[in-house]
């Protein structure tokens, strides 16, 4: 029998997904150096990107194809985003916090533009295909933690095994060694031999894939559907728990489960009939958890030595 727990835990699961995406990304560029807050410009990007690339490509050739085409494309949209936010701060060394915010204001009105314009002055009602939750014989049959892990997504599955893959190439790999000593003193690195921009571009770059890659599974795995501004603040909770998870990939995992947990709560309290309450507090619970994150865990943690740093001598 399905409890309310069960429901609880695989909606934290379900909904830690796209945050854990893109705070892994996020984690990658900031171990370089780069903070990107035009995060959730990429993210709302990989969205509208998905969006028109799994209608279109399922109209013609079917879901399946459809949704390959709309995560591909989903993860290229943030590609290009984050490919921008790295010319102006990587390339010519513009203020990170300024130009990230800029970012993330041109992807939000250009979306919205592109939507209107592609699907009407008022929008219409989209229904694209989504991935199915696959559950894994045996397993998703555990009591209490086998429907949450074990009866989602592939790309849930994939996240799985990208987190372990993520702190083995920071720890034992020599890409990994030369962004962790970009982010620590590129002068440094320089020395020896690494190219501080080129590590920053290409660490950007892959951070903003992984954000749009993030933007596709909201629109493939979980609504269907596109909204004006459904990345709602994502991207700025992603940065929280980069912070919270002290720049490591388990640790962003186990932060991005923390704020899945926080969204799924009125999902548990709806279940539980607590419709006295008012829904709007459980929407907020997770940008009050964000405040909260960066009040406290930020003056505990140690973030890379040359983090958003623009006075750097780079080759």
């Amino acid at each position: 029998m399905i409890t309310p727990l069960d429901d609880f835990l695989a909606a934290t699961v379900r909904t830690a997904t796209p945050l854990a995406l893109a705070a892994l990304g996020e984690c990658l560029t900031e171990r370089s150096g780069v903070i990107n807050i035009g995060l959730e410009g990429a993210i709302i990007c990989g969205a509208f990107g998905a969006t028109v690339a799994a209608g279109t490509v399922a109209a013609t050739a079917g879901g399946a194809l459809g949704l390959t085409a709309g995560f591909v494309i989903g993860a290229a949209a943030g590609a290009v985003i984050a490919l921008l936010f790295a010319l102006f701060t990587v390339w010519w060394r513009a203020d990170q916090i300024i130009t990230g915010t800029a970012i993330t204001l041109f992807s939000l009105g250009l979306t919205g533009l592109l939507y209107k314009t592609v699907y009407g002055a008022t929008g219409v009602g989209l229904t694209l295909p989504t991935l199915d939750a696959w559950a894994i014989p045996g397993l998703s049959a555990l009591p209490v933690i086998g429907r949450a892990l074990f009866a989602q997504p592939l790309i849930t599955y994939a996240l799985y095994l990208f987190v372990p893959w993520l702190a083995w190439w920071f720890a034992r790999t020599h890409a990994g060694l030369a962004l962790r000593a970009t982010g620590e003193s590129p002068d440094a690195a320089l020395a020896a031999g690494v190219s501080p921009r080129r590590v920053q571009l290409l660490a950007t770059v892959a951070g903003g894939t992984l954000a749009g890659l993030a933007g596709a599974t909201l629109v493939l795995a979980q609504s269907g559907t596109f909204v004006e501004g459904m990345s709602a603040g994502k991207g700025f909770i992603a940065i929280a728990i980069v912070v919270l998870g002290r720049w490591s990939p388990r640790g962003v995992a186990a932060a991005a489960l923390l704020f899945g947990g926080a969204s799924a709560l009125q999902y548990l309290f709806q279940s539980l009939g607590w419709t006295g309450v008012p829904y709007q507090l459980f929407l907020a619970l997770p940008y009050v958890l964000t405040l909260l994150v960066l009040a406290r865990a930020s003056a505990r943690s140690r973030a890379p030595a040359a983090l958003a740093r623009r006075e750097l001598t780079l080759s």
